[in-house]
């Protein structure tokens, strides 16, 4: 009997289910695609960035919270001044929207992404506001382009199969999805994606990128949004040409206060 550690032994999810409001502001309506800049076909923004640390989700199920640590993170270094959301940063806010409690560990049950997010751009997460976001077209392989082009990388969350735990860039198995390679027979996971290509996607996940297939995307993506965020625009809540940056804000308002 083999004794292989799986890739990713003892690594923590912590997804919830995906809430799907029928207010959440879709990506789509917001765009006027005869007017935005050209889409190239493969960007990377991890470039900057070097260490990305595990924000303690090899521990706990904070991965809701740890992806916005990285987004942080790329966002603030594509500006030339990197910052790094501690553990603590993360926990705290992971306990904040949750209620987990890092003395006693009760209450490590995962989060809610919508949640996250809401509490994101209230309160802030590491001293870190996101200005605004939208729900991205599930299947939309143009969306999420666009939404990693112009924003700086996007927000989604995935049902993971088993097979996920031991694979070097995940991909559809080949008996495909079902038994171990069925959505979420290992759990729900949030991550964010910095890069694509013609062929793939790059994540990061645990401390480190990982790549993904677009066949796994169609497959085992549950939800995904892009963020508008003041650490990669200037400051001033640009959008790019195309985008209907104050329409998005003004609904948004409408919805969520």
């Amino acid at each position: 009997m083999s004794t292989k550690k799986a890739l990713h032994a003892g690594m923590k999810l912590g997804k919830q289910p995906a809430r799907h409001d029928p207010r959440t502001l879709q990506m789509a309506n917001y765009i006027t695609p005869s007017k935005l800049p050209p889409i190239p076909d493969s960007y990377d923004w991890t470039k900057k960035v070097k260490k990305w640390g595990m924000m303690d989700n090899d521990n706990i199920g904070d991965c809701t919270c740890a992806a916005a640590g990285h987004l942080i993170m790329e966002w603030t270094a594509e500006n030339g001044k990197l910052v790094t959301p501690t553990d603590k940063d993360i926990i705290s806010a992971y306990s904040a929207i949750t209620g987990y409690n890092p003395k006693t560990g009760k209450n490590d049950n995962g989060a809610v992404e919508t949640d996250v997010l809401n509490y994101w751009r209230r309160k802030g997460i590491a001293g870190h506001k996101i200005s605004l976001y939208a729900a991205l077209e599930p299947g939309n392989h143009n969306h999420i382009k666009e939404a990693v082009y112009l924003f700086g990388g996007c927000y989604i969350g995935l049902s993971l199969p088993v097979t996920a735990q031991d694979q070097k860039v995940w991909s559809v198995p080949p008996g495909g999805a079902k038994g171990n390679g069925a959505p979420n027979s290992w759990g729900g996971h949030a991550v964010p994606v910095v890069a694509y290509d013609e062929k793939e996607l790059t994540i990061v996940t645990w401390g480190a990128l990982k790549k993904m297939t677009w066949g796994f995307w169609d497959t085992y993506c549950e939800e995904s949004y892009a963020i508008i965020s003041t650490d990669f625009a200037d400051g001033k809540k640009k959008a790019p040409s195309g985008f209907d940056l104050k329409q998005l804000q003004s609904d948004l308002k409408l919805i969520t206060g």
